[in-house]
C-alpha cells in the first residue's frame, strides 16, 4: 500500500472531489482509508449505558484508496507513487517531480 498514515491527500472521486486532509487511520485488508473532514455522516442513537443521552453522532466513514490521490509536499500536486529501493530500503518517489515522499 502506497498511502500512510500522516499523508496529505486529495480525493479525485464522489461527493466530496477536490477537498483534502490528511490520513488517519489505514484499513490494509479492505483497501480503505479514513481522512480528517471526508466522508462525514450522522448517525442517530438512541440512549444507552454508553450514550445515556443518545443523540446525534458525526464521524468520518472509510473512503476507498482508488478514490483519493497523495499530494506531493514538494510540488503541491495530487501524483502517483513509485516505489524504489535504495541501500536495502523502500522509498516513495514522486512521479512527477521524482522527490522523496516520507
Amino acid at each position: 500500500m502506497k498511502i500512510k498514515k500522516g499523508d496529505n491527500v486529495i480525493v479525485i472521486s464522489g461527493k466530496q472531489k477536490g477537498t483534502t486532509g490528511p490520513v488517519t487511520k489505514v484499513f490494509v485488508e479492505d483497501m480503505k482509508v479514513i481522512v480528517t473532514g471526508v466522508n462525514k455522516v450522522k448517525k442517530h442513537v438512541k440512549p444507552s449505558k454508553e450514550q445515556p443521552e443518545g443523540g446525534i453522532l458525526e464521524f468520518e466513514k472509510p473512503i476507498k484508496l482508488g478514490n483519493i490521490m497523495l499530494v506531493c509536499e514538494s510540488c503541491k500536486k495530487p501524483v502517483k507513487v513509485a516505489i524504489r529501493r535504495e541501500n536495502g530500503k523502500k522509498l516513495r518517489i514522486c512521479k512527477k517531480c521524482e522527490a522523496v515522499i516520507k
